[in-house]
């Protein structure tokens, strides 16, 4: 089956019960609990099997079932109610074992005898509602039920649950199944054949909700549908690890242990691997495996803790199959802090052997590479990263220390040189960020210093195979307009990073700009799983396809919709004032833009926008620009350049244009200035003489690929494309072109004066 095809669904009725209290129970008498609950488990077996359903699976104390009408699963629950009400009444109201609940009509994916879906979601859910020893159903049910059982039925109204994006309409069996009213009609197979019939019916168009993945977002969850489970290779969340060190400080060693055991398992193509910002919502929470993987969408949970006591640590880990509660395997890892990557690599081999992963021939050979051995570099790596992922520029200065220090103790370490050209490209336009680091000053640009920082140290850590460095360059290629380049490093990093949401949000990100939104969206929509905690990203991701498409009422949904999700990420809002220009809403276009410009402490004229939305269809780039202006944005007194595939200069036009000629231009950054730069080059493109700002460096030029190289500030080989301007003149000195990371340069070429 391909990506892109939607797995086969049924309709069905599905019951799902749990233990109420089952940890109060199990923490007073154990033993006696378990087997009660043993005893309770083979009826609701029983009961199953006689009101001709199955049981799916168990997960510790609660238990799944589907069956084909819904008369049966509701005839079902009232007996097992009933039966267990019979068998608790001998028992103190303390050592009661009761269960609540939740009966569901509606569609599932059936895969290898399990059942995934909103149907089995809505049902755990519905369950949560219900009173100890009680039911509660969805009107789907109520509807295809009528007045067959001699039941009570008492509305609940509306709910609000967990990831289900729309209210639930919910009943509550008014009369306890355990009281004599309640009678067990056996229906006919004609009589079940009719109520599928009309279930059918309600479902496909009488008012049951059909739950959409894009929705606005429930006030309790996360506005999405709880994802299926992939059916493809083996899902996995790594829960934060305890730190159970006396030392509190001790935490940023704790969380950079599980963010290590996330980046390794994300490597691997055979495993699918929930991202570190959603795992991590669950950090110092009490929440139930069996929650957390149907939030998740996965079906096998890792957690565990760290204790490090001076130079001993021990890691404590447990695999479990969510879907029954049992331990696939639970370890113990002792070593000194020195052996700690021996310990990280035992914990994963051992997850991919009890999950038969087979791993690539690649992956075997990065499995095992550090890229230090340095025990005290990585220490100070892991207190930098704590720091860079508070995100403020505060913690991002300390963190720069951090990383800094890590490269003293270990100069070759290539992921401390990433970590570093991440946080000061990062935050570049921060203001207090470049005072902080010593790069303020006291001019309003501070961004330029900052940008060229970060591809200094990016360059050192580029033949890493480090899905984040590949991720970076795509998005300084983006920037230079280098779009092609740009997707072939995002594609290494999606690679590299098979599980890593950043990596495809890079690489959505590249295709929308370089003119393939189709395959943006539908990559945007395969990925989002990856981070279900936080899917903003990916939502805005498709508005701005969206966008460029021209379908801009889809385009406003997802990004208003992206906002909610991250109400401080302004940058969602650009593109949400430009479509709503373009639908001539007009004074909401303007709030948008406001929001938009909040975000931004310079750059807020149209110039230096556009550089920053590197559009590479100009027509799109146009639109972009008009409707911004026309949202309020402030006209510029100098103009942007809009790109296009056409107006690229080849290796063969570049040569010709500057070989033996007298390259005159400037700077258009904020503070640059006209006739800024001068450069002389031989027949050969060499540069022999550079008068006003001298950018470049001795050294030998090149021209290949479509790019003219030259060394440039601290860089050996700095490589740009070079563009036609069509509004370009001599006297203005801007008939051609090119971008670096922080800003764009223009020129026209002269014969040199002899």
């Amino acid at each position: 089956m391909h990506d892109s095809e939607r797995l086969p669904r049924k309709l069905a009725a599905v019951l799902y019960a749990d233990v109420v209290g089952y940890a109060r129970l199990t923490g007073a008498d154990e033993d006696a609990t378990h087997r009660r609950l043993s005893t309770y488990l083979d009826l609701i077996t029983s009961a199953v099997e006689d009101h001709r359903g199955r049981v799916v699976h168990y997960a510790g104390d609660a238990a799944l079932a589907m069956f084909e009408a819904a008369i049966d699963a509701l005839s079902c629950a009232a007996h097992i109610q009933r039966a267990l009400g019979a068998l608790n009444q001998n028992q103190p109201d303390d050592r009661k074992i009761q269960f609540r609940i939740g009966v569901n009509l509606g569609d599932v994916i059936e895969d290898r005898d399990d059942i995934y879906g909103d149907g089995v979601n809505v049902a755990a859910r519905l369950e949560s509602l219900a009173e100890p020893g009680g039911i509660c159903i969805s009107e789907s049910v109520r509807t295809a039920i009528g007045d067959k059982l001699e039941l009570a039925y008492e509305f609940l109204g509306e709910q609000s649950v967990k990831n289900i994006t729309q209210p639930v309409r919910a009943y509550r069996i008014a009369s306890k199944p355990g009281e004599p009213s309640v009678s067990e009609p056996r229906p006919s197979a004609r009589r079940s054949g009719i109520a599928a019939i009309a279930a059918l019916l309600l479902v496909t168009g009488i008012g049951f909700a059909i739950w959409q993945q894009w929705r606005e977002p429930a006030e309790s969850g996360t506005g999405r549908q709880a994802p299926a489970l992939p059916t493809d290779r083996p899902s996995i969340a790594v829960l934060p690890f305890a730190n159970m060190s006396a030392d509190p400080d001790q935490e940023y060693f704790t969380d950079g242990m599980t963010d290590d055991l996330i980046t390794d398992l994300s490597k691997i193509s055979g495993l699918f691997v929930i991202a570190r910002n959603s795992v991590f919502t669950y950090k110092g929470k009490h929440t139930k495996v069996q929650d957390v993987a149907r939030d998740l969408g996965v079906r096998y949970v890792l957690e565990g803790s760290v204790r490090r006591v001076g130079e001993n640590v021990r890691i404590n880990a447990q695999l479990i199959d969510a879907t029954t509660g049992g331990h696939l395997w639970a370890e113990r890892y002792d070593g000194r802090v020195a052996d700690v990557f021996n310990l990280q690599d035992k914990v994963t081999a051992r997850i991919v052997a009890a999950l038969e992963v087979e791993l690539s021939p690649a992956e075997e050979k990065t499995k095992i590479g550090r890229d230090t051995k340095n025990i005290a570099a990585y220490d100070a790596f892991l207190r930098g990263w704590e720091h860079l992922l508070r995100r403020t520029p505060e913690d991002a200065a300390q963190a720069v220390d951090f990383f800094e220090r890590a490269l003293a103790l270990d100069p070759a370490y290539a992921r401390a040189y990433a970590a570093l050209a991440q946080t000061y490209w990062d935050n570049s336009l921060d203001v207090t960020f470049n005072r902080l680091v010593g790069l303020d000053t006291g001019q309003d640009d501070t961004s330029y210093a900052a940008d060229v920082i970060a591809w200094n140290y990016l360059e050192r850590a580029r033949d890493a195979p480090l899905s984040q460095v590949h991720s970076l360059r795509a998005r300084t290629l983006q920037r230079t307009r280098r779009f092609d380049e740009a997707i072939q490093e995002a594609r290494e990093a999606v690679a590299l990073g098979p599980n890593d949401p950043v990596a495809y949000d890079v690489l959505i990100e590249s295709l929308i700009y370089s003119g393939s939104p189709e395959e943006a969206i539908k990559l945007a929509e395969e990925s989002v799983h990856l981070d279900p905690n936080l899917p903003a990203e990916k939502l805005f991701l498709k508005g701005m396809a969206f966008y460029t498409m021209g379908n801009l009422e889809e385009a406003l949904s997802n990004v208003a919709i992206a906002r909610k999700h991250n109400p401080a990420q302004t940058r969602y809002a650009a593109i949400q004032a430009a479509a709503l220009v373009e639908l001539g809403r007009i004074d909401e276009a303007r709030v948008a833009l406001k929001t938009y410009l909040r975000g931004l402490l310079t750059y807020t004229t149209l110039n230096w926008t556009m550089f920053y939305w590197p559009f590479e269809k100009r027509e799109t780039a146009e639109r972009f620009a008009a409707s911004l202006l026309e949202a309020g944005l402030r006209e510029s007194p100098k103009p942007y350049f809009a790109v296009s595939e056409s107006d690229r200069l080849s290796t063969g036009e570049i040569s010709a244009l500057v070989s033996a000629k007298t390259t005159v231009g400037m700077d258009r950054g904020q503070g640059g200035l006209e006739d800024e730069l001068e450069i002389r080059r031989d027949g050969n493109a060499q540069i022999t003489e550079q008068h006003w700002l001298t950018y470049f460096r001795e050294g030998p030029s090149r021209i290949e690929n479509d790019l003219l190289c030259d060394p440039w500030y601290d860089f050996p080989d700095f490589c740009v494309a070079i563009y036609r301007n069509r509004a370009g003149s001599r006297t203005e000195k801007d008939e051609y072109f090119f971008f670096t990371p922080a800003g764009p340069f223009t020129f026209s070429v002269f014969e040199p004066v002899s």
